[in-house]
């Protein structure tokens, strides 16, 4: 049972990077630890190089009001796995413009990436006040619940709410699936 739950944090953890969780980058900054093992084949991460993450660097050195820049510094850094980092990258972008859900659900996403998932629910929750209806941060959210903090039926109620909000979600099956796992783990 203990690998099971394994395998589908794993799987989670990299749900929200290949979902879109993202914001679009503005057309000025370009396009673009739990568990083991994985029952679903996913394409890899896509990782930034460093020399792109340091032009991003250098970018946002020379025009440190730019939250857009900051946004896409914070997601290479992310992409690239480098979660402590996307998180202050993400802090500076919301010090700029604090009502960006996206960037939030993103910073979310790192806190749970280093550990952290009491932050990255509270992140998660943030988001929720804004915007309600954010498909990403209730899933996340259920993510968090059910198996970082061990709060199953919070959990299956955000996952619920996941799927009226995104009934045709592409993970709709898996998530309707575990649902009924975490049901019958009570």
């Amino acid at each position: 049972m203990l690998k099971r739950v394994m395998i589908v944090a794993t799987i989670f953890m990299f749900l929200p990077m290949l979902s879109g969780c993202k914001q679009q980058q503005s057309s000025q900054w370009g396009q673009g630890q739990a568990g083991q093992g994985s029952q679903i084949v996913a394409p890899p991460v896509m990782v930034k190089s460093a020399e792109e993450i340091k032009h991003l660097e250098a970018l946002v050195r020379e025009n440190p009001k730019n939250a857009n820049g900051w946004i896409a510094l914070g997601n290479a850094q992310m992409d690239a796995q480098r979660f402590s980092d996307a998180i202050i990258s993400y802090q500076r972008s919301l010090e700029i413009d604090p009502k960006n859900v996206d960037v939030r659900v993103d910073m979310g996403t790192c806190y749970r990436g280093v550990g952290q998932p009491e932050k990255a629910l509270e992140e998660y929750r943030k988001a929720l006040k804004l915007k309600p209806d954010h498909i990403n941060a209730n899933r996340n959210s259920g993510v968090v619940l059910a198996f970082d903090l061990n709060r199953r039926a919070e959990g299956i109620k955000m996952f619920e709410k996941y799927l009226a909000l995104a009934p045709g979600a592409p993970d709709a099956i898996q998530i309707r699936q575990e649902i009924q796992n975490l049901q019958a783990m009570k």
